[in-house]
């Protein structure tokens, strides 16, 4: 190869410069010492960002495991909330909110951490003009962990599981009973194509991170997704609201050096030099090198995801089987000791539904409380049992009922057993999931008039 083409080449390959060639602006250096030491923490200790890495070994690990380093930080977490908030700050491992007490004082030490990091490194390293190839490597570090993420939560979209379709009882909830998280998670559950498009570009700004050429594409659109998860996180009251406006903040920092070029072509309509990231790596060799392993790392991650995710479709969510009487059952007569029960909406003991679901089953009362519960059905022997959930994960659960069936026809159900120890026989008749307009209405190209229900 010539030396014209060799420089072309060099050219073709190199990003932005790593070597110190100029001195930065003294909020610069500030604001890149903050920035290192509060996200560089945030990413190691946010226990979901480094667990991504684990990529298909997640399986093999405790179903905790997620937690090992908030759990390692109970000794100065549950201290520091005592000391700055008057409040006893505990770490709910039972719940998957993201914004506990513990997590926003989590959050509050790394703040602290990174102050009392940046005032000393300033007063330490205060000659030194710029930190050009560090700052290379830190935003390589950062691209690896919100790519992680972008693949995280867009692999759960794209295998429609992180917010699957509504279950059968949801069906019966009034829609004024539900959250505004519920809300959301319904509204996308409802329309899984519509969740696997998101879910789609979540991914697509996953993987164009993990590759050099295209990491700022990545990022704009990583960030453009981010930010309309943060703004759903914060006006359906969804507890992600932590990690969403962090993840957002990373893709700001990927996006800061290439600012003044973005503004020249996409504002000012100036003529700039490509838009890349900084790369810590020198010569081409070594640079090959690291973008395949880039590659390979992202196709480790991925490969975990889909299968954590098939694995759930497959078992819990709509891939997997529906189990014996599945659907939605109303009661048409109801018996105890022998005595018909008038259908009374104040009547504590009378059944009005039946919804076997894959989940479990619901009860709905009379009032229209629907009270969840725990089957065990021998179709073999025509017989079930069912349990209320235990209300502790080591608790036993409570018994509530033992019948036998029959089902002398596909919509007709006769359960005849002991229910709170009275003998009670119930007659049940199958309601169409699709007379609900929510699941039975489908899509039209021609309306005359608009459909709202």
């Amino acid at each position: 190869m010539s030396a014209a083409g060799t420089a072309v080449l060099d050219r073709e390959d190199s990003v932005i410069p790593t070597e110190p060639t100029a001195r930065w602006n003294p909020l610069t250096r500030i604001a890149f010492r903050f920035s290192f030491g509060y996200f560089g923490l945030f990413c190691l200790l946010f226990t979901q960002i480094p667990f991504a890495f684990a990529g298909l070994l997640a399986e093999s690990l405790p179903d905790d495991a997620v937690l090992w380093e908030f759990r390692a930080l109970r000794p100065i977490i549950e201290p520091a909330g005592r000391l700055f908030f008057d409040t006893d700050v505990v770490l709910r491992e039972d719940s998957g909110s993201g914004d506990q007490y513990f997590i926003w004082t989590f959050v509050f030490c790394v703040l602290i951490a990174a102050a009392v990091a940046t005032l000393a490194w300033t007063a330490l390293d205060r000659r030194r003009p710029n930190y050009r190839r560090l700052q290379a490597w830190f935003l390589l570090f950062i691209r690896m962990c919100l790519g992680g993420q972008m693949l995280l939560y867009g692999f759960a979209k794209a295998i429609p599981t992180q917010m699957p379709e509504p279950t059968l009882a949801e069906l019966l909830q009034p829609y004024g009973a539900f959250s505004p998280a519920s809300v959301l998670w319904n509204q996308v559950g409802s329309s899984p194509t519509y969740e696997i498009l998101l879910g789609c570009a979540e991914v697509l700004g996953g993987v164009l991170l993990f590759l050099p050429r295209t990491a700022t594409v990545g990022a704009m659109l990583s960030l453009v997704s981010l930010a309309q998860v943060f703004v759903l996180n914060m006006t359906f009251d969804v507890p992600v609201k932590i990690l969403a406006f962090h993840l957002m903040l990373l893709s700001m920092v990927l996006l800061a050096p290439q600012a003044r070029r973005l503004a020249n072509v996409l504002v000012l309509n100036r003529p700039s030099e490509p838009a890349m990231q900084p790369d810590p790596f020198r010569g081409n060799r070594t640079r090959r090198i690291a973008i395949v392993l880039q590659v390979v790392l992202a196709v480790w991650m991925a490969s975990g995801f889909v299968h954590t995710g098939m694995k759930y479709w497959n078992e819990g969510g709509g891939g997997s089987p529906k189990p014996p009487l599945y659907g939605i059952w109303t009661v048409s007569e109801f018996t105890q000791d022998g005595v018909p029960v008038p259908p009374l909406t104040t009547d504590q003991t009378r059944w009005q539904r039946v919804v076997f679901d894959v989940p479990g089953m619901t009860y709905q009362k009379m009032d229209g409380t629907l009270v969840p519960a725990v089957p065990t059905v021998d179709t073999a022997a025509h017989k079930i049992s069912i349990s209320a959930p235990p209300e502790r994960p080591d608790a036993q659960p409570t018994h509530i009922a033992d019948f036998t069936f029959e089902q002398p026809a596909p919509d007709r159900l006769t359960l005849s057993g002991q229910l709170n120890g009275r003998p009670v026989t119930i007659t049940l008749l199958h309601v169409d999931p699709n007379s609900f307009p929510l699941r039975g209405r489908g899509f039209n190209w021609v309306q005359d008039y608009p459909y709202f229900r």
